[in-house]
Order: C-alpha cells, then sequence, then structure tokens
C-alpha cells in the first residue's frame, strides 16, 4: 500500500489541498449566512425558507463531501512513508487543529438544524465571532506545514 501512497503522492496532496480549500469556503460562508438569517430573516417567511435551503446545500453538498475527501486524502497523506515526522511538533498542532476545525464543522451542522427546527438562540455577532474559529485554525494549519516547527 505504501508504494501505491508514493507513486501517487502528488495526486493525492493535489486532491487534498482542492478539498481543504472547497471545506474552507463552505465554513467561511456558512456563519455569514448565519448572521444574515439571524439579523435580516422573520422566521417562517419565504426568505427563512430560502436561507434554509442554501445552508443545506452548503453544508450537505459541498461542505460535507469535502470534510470527508480531506480527511480521506490527508490520511493517505499521513501514511505515506517519509512524509510526516511524528518527533517534531508540527504534524501534532496541525493534527489538532483539523480535530478542532472538524468539531466546528459539526457545530456549525447543529446550528443549521438549530435554525431549520426554530430553535437557534445565538446572535449575529455570535455567529460573527464565531466565524473567525476557522480563520485561526487554518493559520495554525498552514504554518504547521509549511514551517514545520
Amino acid at each position: 500500500m505504501s508504494d501505491v501512497l508514493g507513486d501517487w503522492y502528488f495526486w493525492i496532496k493535489t486532491l487534498h489541498v482542492v478539498s481543504v480549500i472547497a471545506w474552507m469556503a463552505g465554513l467561511f460562508y456558512l456563519p455569514r449566512l448565519f448572521v444574515y438569517h439571524v439579523e435580516q430573516v422573520k422566521a417562517g417567511t419565504e426568505t427563512d425558507d430560502m436561507f434554509q435551503t442554501m445552508e443545506r446545500r452548503l453544508f450537505r453538498a459541498i461542505m460535507q463531501p469535502a470534510m470527508i475527501a480531506t480527511w480521506v486524502f490527508g490520511l493517505c497523506l499521513v501514511f505515506t512513508p517519509g512524509i510526516v515526522d511524528w518527533s517534531m511538533a508540527w504534524p501534532w498542532a496541525k493534527a489538532f487543529s483539523v480535530l478542532a476545525m472538524t468539531g466546528f464543522h459539526e457545530w456549525m451542522g447543529a446550528r443549521r438544524k438549530d435554525f431549520a427546527n426554530g430553535r437557534n438562540l445565538l446572535t449575529g455577532r455570535q455567529y460573527r465571532i464565531m466565524n473567525e474559529v476557522p480563520t485561526l485554525l487554518m493559520l495554525v494549519i498552514v504554518a504547521s506545514v509549511i514551517v514545520k516547527f
């Protein structure tokens, strides 16, 4: 298996990066949709239905598959011989940040369901603050991989 991963390394890495870009786009956009949804839309209106449709499709059709692909290709890279040196700090920082990003993703999915069930309790300001979480985690992930501290 490791020979296969080595032979396909650049394709796997390419697919990993593309998956990460798609996932991050959703992680940046969904909280913004929530801000506009909570601040501009009354529950039970056509606009509320439209926002819920946009949020559901973004989460299920883009974010969920992109997250899964990110994990699959990322794990392929982890198991490619010679790529990750677990004696260094950077892979641990990246792994922790990716787990945190996945937790944030699932938290966003739960908030989407709150909107769908008419139970959103957060404000636009709270969603704006939460919108910074993926940015901070992305900074740690990118620095970990490039600087390899």
